[in-house]
């Protein structure tokens, strides 16, 4: 190779990576290819390459250039990083960990090696070290805001609540929100007499468990609280007390005109939350009679009316691991009988639904649902939900109606705590049903089974229930 084929080696880099941050991946993937063809020693253009690869699934041949790169410069601290990140995404939890841990041989002070290899103890279930990982990132680096994100949901899921909401404040989901606001961020202060508005944040289920505060900060004297949610809430949040105005992300709001704005998940640590002052007033939204009139139709009247979702949102970072991978893992429940089993998966496949496993009696209402208000006043009118971790149980909970909730074993959402079948997010009303190891659904099913047989033994042995009662969880 020539002084002159390795300058243009060169120029293309650093047009690549100009184009990454450009937003212009596929350029960019171009030019590092061409890179590494003319200069096939190039680790940093290896490395590069192998990262778009990586981030647009191409997980193999993104592993096999980081394993090239690594092989040019095993000096490069941040290959070593990427690769463990990757690996630890393949759950080769053995090999990731010796990924990072050569990243801290090669620099002990990298504060992203540090926090990457507690993010994997997590993983691991190795929580003592994973927060010796994360305390030693922030040691070196006090603003290293992806430590002090991954060390509030390890202090969350363990209900270590004063030292889980102060390290939640790290996250930056909010930044775009609080760019466009002229208003100051609320950080506490006295609400007596004031106006606030509560900015939307994360998911739909973060926001419906999320949302609860409203009462509690009109409690504290707020003359007027607005608030901003995804378009599917709006109508459901119709019904939230403490919420003088609504508005949908999709449509225009103002910018200014409060005392103060507040991200959402921001409003539990201003508010001192802990483990026995959960805002736990069940329930706090409520289906529209409209509605329940429109859907009651649809729901088949007797027996045990039980509501289905297997599936949460595809783009959610863990969601091969929370969703069931095919409806037919849900079969056993169908042997079950006395009970009317409804799905209320909205958006999901029709040749799954509209032709579910042999002997499976499957009711999907899911298709006529257009938003959170419609499942609402379909889950009002059940007697129980059996769903994964997605939006519709925070919904079953926030209505005040029993949820049987299936939890996979890895990385089990902070929210539902470590250990514990109940939730004091939804007293009374929750029910977890816990994989006794990674990708056992069987088991959970089963036992989930079992305890619907014994709800509906007693349903059988009852003539009615009484007026306004529902089976508990």
């Amino acid at each position: 190779m020539t002084s002159q084929e390795r300058a243009h080696a060169e120029e293309l880099f650093f047009e690549g990576n100009r184009l990454l941050a450009g937003g212009d991946a596929p350029g960019a993937e171009m030019c590092f290819r061409e890179a590494v063809r003319i200069a096939p020693d190039f680790a940093e253009a290896y490395a590069n390459l192998a990262l778009m690869l990586d981030q647009r699934g191409a997980v193999d041949r993104a592993e096999f250039y980081y394993l090239r790169s690594i092989a040019l410069d095993p000096e490069h601290v941040q290959t070593h990083v990427n690769l463990g990140a990757l690996l630890t995404q393949r759950k080769r939890f053995a090999e990731a960990e010796a990924a990072y841990l050569q990243a801290i041989s090669i620099d002990p002070d990298a504060p992203a090696a540090w926090s990457n290899l507690g993010a994997l103890y997590a993983c691991m279930k190795r929580e003592e070290d994973a927060e010796r990982c994360y305390r030693t990132a922030i040691a070196l680096d006090e603003g290293y805001r992806a430590a002090r994100f991954n060390l509030s949901y390890l202090f969350l899921r363990q209900a270590r609540f004063e030292e889980g909401w102060h390290f939640l404040e790290a996250r930056d989901s909010y930044a775009a929100l609080a760019a466009r606001l002229d208003c100051p961020r609320w950080q506490g202060e006295a609400l007596a007499g004031k106006s606030l508005l509560v900015g939307h944040e994360a998911g739909h289920g973060d926001m419906i468990q999320f949302c609860r505060y409203a009462n509690l900060l009109k409690a504290q004297g707020a003359s007027s609280i607005a608030m901003i949610c995804h378009p599917a809430l709006k109508r459901l949040f119709a019904t939230l007390d403490g919420v003088d105005t609504l508005y949908s992300l999709d449509q225009p709001f103002p910018t200014t005109g409060w005392d103060f704005w507040t991200p959402a998940l921001s409003i539990p640590y201003h508010s001192k939350t802990r483990s026995d002052s959960i805002p736990a007033d069940l329930p706090y939204l409520h289906a529209a009679p409209e509605l329940i009139a429109r859907w009651a139709a649809d729901i088949p009247a007797g027996r045990l009316r039980v509501g289905l979702a297997w599936k949460g949102n595809p783009n959610f970072e863990n969601d091969a691991d929370r969703s069931l991978p095919r409806l037919d893992v849900l079969a056993p429940l169908s042997t079950v009988a006395g009970v009317h089993l409804l799905g209320v998966q909205k958006d999901w496949k029709k040749d799954e639904t509209s032709r579910p496993p042999a002997g499976f009696s499957l009711l999907h209402l899911g298709d006529g649902i257009t938003d959170f208000a419609d499942t609402a006043a379909i889950v009002a009118q059940l007697d129980l939900v059996i769903c994964v971790d997605t939006a519709l149980a925070h919904l079953a909970g926030a209505l005040g109606k029993p949820c049987w909730l299936l939890l996979p074993d890895y990385k089990t959402d902070w929210r539902w705590l470590t250990g514990r079948s109940d939730s004091p997010w939804y007293p009374g009303t929750m029910r977890l049903f816990r994989q006794p190891e990674m990708g056992n659904w069987a088991a959970v099913i089963a036992e989930v089974r079992a305890a619907l047989e014994q709800l509906a033994h007693k349903e059988r042995g009852e003539s009615q229930y009484p007026a306004g009662a529902s089976p508990s969880g």
